[in-house]
């Protein structure tokens, strides 16, 4: 659809706007695929639930099974517009960036070589997924990777299980946690930041 000629109101609408923009509405419907939003200052949309758009991706820092552990219809919200989907005519919207991080405040609290606990959440092939609170997700690899240390035979640890581990590496860009045992804990451990380079360094 020519949505520029179609709908000059609601086209008018997403080029006024800014990235950066914080927009305000109301949750009108909730899809597998993500969240539509009546925006107060916006227009109908002629075919779509609402004229601002939030993926999954952009609803929360934390994990969820379902949007709705998140949002609910009725719920109002405010976003940062991120951009215009030309196709659809919609303002693409983030959620979670006027949240604080919670891997960015793990990493500012947390030391590389330090000893914390957390629980099994996952025992796989390539590790043991511990989670570390807050949302926070650490991998014990299975085998060395990379020079970090491996972890004990899977068949070592049960979900649920609380168990001592070290942080290895933090990397911001890609949102990953590495950890080590204790017993294997010598290592260079780095803290990436969001740029990729290394933040912090201990032998």
């Amino acid at each position: 659809m020519d949505w520029q000629s179609g709908s000059p109101e609601l086209w008018a609408f997403l080029e006024s706007l800014h990235r950066g923009d914080i927009l305000s509405g109301t949750v009108v419907a909730i899809e597998r695929f993500g969240v539509f939003v009546a925006l107060d200052d916006g227009p109908d949309h002629p075919t779509l639930p609402g004229v601002g758009f939030l993926g999954l991706p952009e609803l929360s820092w934390r994990r969820f099974d379902d949007p709705r552990d998140v949002v609910q219809v009725g719920q109002r919200v405010s976003c940062e517009f991120m951009g215009s989907d030309t196709h659809n005519a919609e303002a693409r919207l983030s959620l979670k960036v006027l949240e604080p991080d919670p891997l960015q405040a793990f990493a500012d609290r947390t030391v590389v070589g330090q000893e914390i606990r957390g629980t099994v959440e996952k025992v796989a092939p390539i590790g043991i997924f511990v989670d570390l609170g807050d949302g926070i997700v650490g991998l014990v690899p299975s085998r060395e990777i990379d020079g970090r240390p491996a972890a004990s035979p899977a068949e070592d640890f049960e979900v649920g299980e609380q168990i001592a581990v070290v942080i290895a590496e933090i990397e911001l860009p890609t949102r990953r946690v590495f950890l080590s045992r204790p017993e294997s804990s010598q290592f260079a451990g780095v803290v990436r930041q969001r740029d990729g380079r290394p933040a912090q360094i201990v032998e």
